[in-house]
């Protein structure tokens, strides 16, 4: 299964994707990151972050995503951008037909190290070995987005996914 892994953010969007055969193996197929201009105006970066995404579907074709869900700790400003951002990959999400899968931050550090507290330095080794690579992937917002899509390939059951389809039915259009 080929799993595509997004970290949201509106600066700055990692993407990371995996193929698994099962819970025990997987490996990266490719992982980057999706950049906005910092002094554009929000609409204009939602934009870009909106078609590149888009190209990163694309190319990827993936049959299921993981994405990270939105966290607030002290900054609410962050927060709402990064909200906004993901409306936009939840957006492409569904112009692709893509079935999404979400996990909060501890999910994904419990899964992948067995604490949820794992710092950042533990989550990206981590990373790393679970998938054999040499060195851990860069940029971290990458290595956090392969971190969802791992967490997605060890918890992912088809019977827990309810199909896009199913809400897909004009409800909302103008006639």
């Amino acid at each position: 299964m080929r799993i595509l892994g997004i970290d949201p953010g509106i600066g700055i969007c990692g993407f990371g994707l995996i193929e698994t055969s099962s819970r025990a193996s997987a490996r990266a197929l490719d992982y980057g990151a999706v950049t906005t201009m910092v002094d554009a105006p929000m609409s204009v970066r939602l934009k870009e972050l909106y078609e590149s995404l888009k190209v990163v579907f694309d190319e990827t074709k993936p049959e299921v995503v993981a994405i990270e869900k939105l966290f607030f700790s002290k900054n609410i400003t962050t927060g709402i951008a990064v909200a906004e951002a993901r409306g936009v990959i939840l957006l492409v999400c569904e112009q692709a037909g893509v079935n999404v899968r979400e996990y909060t931050p501890n999910e994904i550090k419990k899964c992948l190290t067995g604490y949820g507290s794992a710092t950042k330095t533990q989550m990206e080794e981590m990373v790393r070995v679970h998938l054999g690579l040499e060195k851990k992937p860069k940029p971290d917002d990458a290595a956090d987005a392969l971190a969802a899509a791992i967490t997605c390939g060890f918890l992912y059951r088809e019977d827990d996914i309810i199909e896009v389809d199913k809400f897909s039915n004009n409800r909302g259009r103008r006639k």
